[in-house]
């Protein structure tokens, strides 16, 4: 059976306010997630439908906090948190400092994370 951990996955990046460290597992992505700074989403995922994220996540908080934005309300997630995030939310507030896994099919996550490249070149933020 696969496994990784942060220390021995083969993809992701060092994104400046973000560090990404991920594997691919069939159709799901693991990624190991630790944020520098407090992002918020919205102006990455514009272009998506309603710019939102229309990819769902299943993940855990190791330290930290996260707000999701949905249309009809937010959810805080601390740590020592599992969560689910179905498509049609947007990240609007990760305390730095802030470290989670999440896992995600692998191709609504490609198509999400195109569209955050390309609005993070266009705003200057590529690390």
């Amino acid at each position: 059976m696969p496994k990784v951990s942060r220390d021995t996955t083969t993809q992701g990046g060092d994104y400046g306010a973000v560090v990404d460290r991920s594997e691919a597992f069939g159709d799901y992505t693991v990624d190991f997630l630790t944020f520098r700074e407090d992002v918020d989403h919205r102006p990455l995922l514009k272009g998506l439908p309603d710019d939102r994220c229309q990819c769902p996540h299943w993940g855990y908080v190791f330290r930290g906090e996260l707000t999701f934005h949905f249309a009809d309300h937010d959810e805080v997630y601390h740590e020592g948190d599992a969560f689910y995030a179905p498509a049609g939310h947007v990240p609007v507030h990760t305390e730095p400092g802030s470290e989670y896994l999440q896992i995600s099919p692998s191709d609504e996550l490609r198509r999400t994370s195109e569209v955050i490249m390309k609005n993070l070149g266009a705003l200057g933020e590529t690390g």
